[in-house]
Order: C-alpha cells, then structure tokens, then sequence
C-alpha cells in the first residue's frame, strides 16, 4: 500500500486538516503537540510494519526475532526453542544446510515472516488476536504450521499481543486475561530447577529436572527469596560432598553434579531446604521427562552411563513402585511426564493413586486432541503449557481453557533454548496459572522471567495474589 492509498483508505488528509483548524482556532502555545494529540485519536489502530531476523537463543542456536510496529511503538518478541520437537507439536521451521549453524539457521521462517505474513497483516487491528492469528494460520494452510513455521506464526503472534495491550493501555497481562474472558490475576508459584539432569546436563542423573517449590510463601517476593537461598545452600552442599567442580550447570541453570541416583539428587536437595530452614514451606516437584528413558516397553535409569549393566531396566509397575516410594520419602507435590509418551496406561494408573499433581508434557504436546484424549482417559491432572508446542497466543489461551474445564492443574513453562522475552510471565498472570517453570534462579534468560513477576506484583500493589498453597486449584 503507498502513503497515499493509506492516507486515501483513512481519510487522514482530511483529518490533519481538521487537527490544523482546531490547533488554529484553539490558540494553543504548542500547535505541534496539539496536532499529535488529535491525530493520535483520529489514526485507526493498525500493524504498519513487521520485521524479522535471526539471532541466538540460550543455548547459541539459532531462533526468530520479530518487530511489529503499530501507531503506537515497536513491539518486539522472540521465540524459545526445546531439545526436540515432538510428533504432536507444532513445527519448528529450520533451514537444514549444515554450512549455516550445523543446519539450525531460520533464514526460511525469517523471510516467512518479512514476505508472506507481513503482506497479510499490515492493516490490521493489534487488539483482535485471535483476528490475527487465524489470518497466519490459514495462510500456511497446514495442521502443524509446517508451511510458515510455528516459530514464525508464534514470533508475530506474541508481539501482536503485545502491540495490542500498548493500544488499550493497559498491562500486558491484563491484556491477556481479557483475551481469555478472565476477571482475576494471580502470581503463579515459580518450580525453580536446582538440580538437571537427562539431556538437560552432561551428568548420569537420568531425569530431567529436579526443582523446589515455595508453596509456603506469602508473595512471590519471597518465593523468589527463598529459591535463590536454597539454590546458593544447594552449591555449597554439593562443594562440600563432591568438590567444587561438580558445580557445573545443565540448560535450564539447575547445577549437575555426577550423581548417580535419582534418590542421591533428592538427598541433596533436601539438604539444602533443611539448611534454608524453609521445611514447611518448600515442597519438590520432578520432571523425569521419561520418553527419553524408554526402550521398547522399559525405561533406562542408565540410559546416560557407558557401561550399562542392565540393573537399571524397569518395567511401567516398576516405575510405579519407585514413584511411590518417592513420594513417600520425600515432599514431592508434581511429578511431569513419568512414562513415555504413549504409555497412556501406566500414566493412567498413576494419576488415579493420587499421590501428587501429574503433569503432561510429551504426554500432551500442548495439543488440543491429545488433551482432549487425556481428559477422556483421566490420565493426567494438570498441563504443561508451552506456547511453541501450540503455536499462537489464541490456541495457548484456549488450550488453558480446556485444561481449566476438566479441573486439572495449568504449568506455564519456558523451553531448554529461551531468549530474553518475559512474555511467558505476563501469560502465567493473565491466565492465573497455578505453577511457574522459567530454570534456575540463576542465568539471564531464567532470572529475566522471575523478575519480570516481581515487577507485576509490585504494580499489582494490594491487589496482587500470589498463590501459594492454592497452587493446585483450578482459579
């Protein structure tokens, strides 16, 4: 579109020339200042330019950045990147040439961006979301946003959301909590990753992640406290019992020691709490992330180790039993993904012990069938939320609905690969989701996230609800 086709399809010549004869007859000592104000109410809110690039994420991989400007500014998002895609997911559009970035460049999504969906959206109004979202996804035309790329879709999806809260003037969590239909906001408890494990960390722990949870916690202020202290207890036991130099750090900051144990790691961590003097107030959640485990019908604990003895082979009940005695012995309150993908049965069985929260991960995919699947089934009690799992901020938000509907427990979580982008804050406040998952309390591209929910909760004030202990409750 040129100037004038834009200044013709608003009918903005004529509008600055009405903003010249009110500045004239107003007498006004700043005419320029006048005149802006006026043609800022008299401008139609619109997406006048997108534009993407590459750059890096966390882990030094490539991912996609994008610039929507509005009337109003420039709204930047980026997207996060996970170890693997699942077959469920939305798909992750890289380029393949192993010459650029041992083939992980996104020059394709980039140019997605800058040609395909920038043409179909300057024009449109930021606020209706969902407008814009469905607009991407029928100009890829595909079931998992392979054409385009979800990295793509979602890049512009997030920073027109954001576009949009700057045109209501409103917080971009409230915002987002429009976009759903929710009346309330609340800060989320953060499950801080102290430990890592799997293909998280160069270590023989085989699970994923092992974090502690401040359910005991008045604010998320002292939440935040209490993860940080635990996390620095947690680097000097370890230094204690292994040296210094197993204070090495796994993706998400979790520190790495060479331990050998699932139950060792535990041991650690309840260490640290004790030495916090926190008991009551922290509890332990687990990602044992099991699709990596499992082979055939069994899960290897020694799926890591070189020299694999066999001992560590355990059948789906096997796994039970050792979860039960975990959970037992420890004050694990959310264990994520316990069984491979598709062992629905076993997931199933677990979830109705009752023993603590199950979340889905690769379970679910954040997709909408396999959610729905699980609901049917009763096979889980609580989603993990990954926005690039789904792809648009529209279907996250419906996907929370569904969740919220069968009663279960939503945890909204970052991804291995992130970036500097606090969006996933915003969009746990928003959408009052009950647990918080961005790492360590440690990292830039971790700590960014957490100080992004202080800094709600500060302008929250006195209407600012934190959790807590109805961590499990569908708000």
């Amino acid at each position: 579109m040129s100037v004038q086709e834009y200044l013709d399809k608003h009918m903005l010549s004529r509008k600055i020339e009405d903003a010249v004869n009110a500045a004239v007859r107003a007498k006004t000592s700043d005419p320029v200042l006048f005149i802006s104000n006026h043609m800022r109410k008299a401008v139609p809110s619109m997406i006048t330019k997108i534009k993407a690039r590459q750059i890096l994420d966390s882990r030094g991989i490539p991912t996609v950045e994008v610039d929507l400007h509005t009337n109003k500014g420039v709204f930047r998002a980026s997207v996060p990147s996970g170890d693997s895609s699942g077959t469920y997911e939305a798909v992750e559009l890289r380029d393949g040439d192993k010459g650029m970035y041992l083939g992980n460049s996104v020059m394709k999504a980039v140019k997605n961006i800058n040609e395909k969906i920038s043409e179909a959206l300057i024009g449109m109004d930021p606020k209706l979301q969902s407008q814009i979202d469905q607009a991407m996804i029928d100009l890829d035309k595909t079931e998992k946003k392979g054409e385009l790329g979800a990295n793509a879709i979602l890049a512009v999806s997030v920073a027109a959301c954001k576009a949009g809260a700057a045109e209501k003037e409103v917080p971009l969590y409230k915002h987002i909590a429009d976009l759903s239909g929710r009346t309330s906001l609340a800060l989320p408890v953060p499950a801080f990753t102290v430990l890592s494990g799997g293909k998280h960390a160069v270590n023989n722990l085989a699970i994923q992640e092992i974090m502690i949870v401040p359910v005991g916690a008045g604010r998320f202020e002292e939440a935040l406290q209490m993860g940080s202290e635990t996390y620095h207890h947690l680097k000097a036991v370890i230094t204690e019992k292994y040296g210094a130099l197993e204070c090495n750090v796994g993706e998400d900051g979790g520190l790495a020691p060479n331990i050998s144990s699932l139950k060792e790691g535990l041991d650690l961590v309840k260490e640290a709490i004790n030495r916090t003097g926190y008991n009551e107030k922290i509890k332990i959640a687990i990602d044992v992330a099991a699709t990596n485990l499992c082979i055939g019908t069994k899960y290897d604990l020694d799926f890591k180790s070189p020299n694999k003895s066999g001992q560590n082979f355990k059948s789906g009940d096997d796994m039970i039993d050792m979860y039960k005695e975990l959970c037992a012995e420890y004050p694990i309150i959310s264990i994520e993904d316990p069984f491979d993908r598709e062992d629905w049965e076993h997931t199933k069985y677990f979830s109705g012990l009752g023993l603590c929260q199950v979340v889905g991960d690769d379970l679910l995919m954040s997709n909408p069938k396999r959610i729905e699947r699980a609901i049917q089934e009763s096979a889980c009690n609580a989603l993990l939320l990954k926005v690039n799992q789904i792809g648009t901020v529209t279907e996250a938000i419906e996907v929370v609905k569904l969740a919220r509907d069968a009663h279960w427990g939503v945890v909204t979580s970052n991804r291995c690969g992130e970036t500097e982008d606090t969006f996933i804050s915003d969009l746990s406040v928003g959408l009052a989701t009950g647990l918080f998952k961005a790492g360590a309390p440690a990292r830039g591209e971790r700590v960014i996230k957490y100080n992004q929910l202080l800094r709600i909760e500060e302008e929250l004030g006195d209407q600012a609800v934190y959790v807590g202990e109805d961590w499990k409750q569908s708000l």
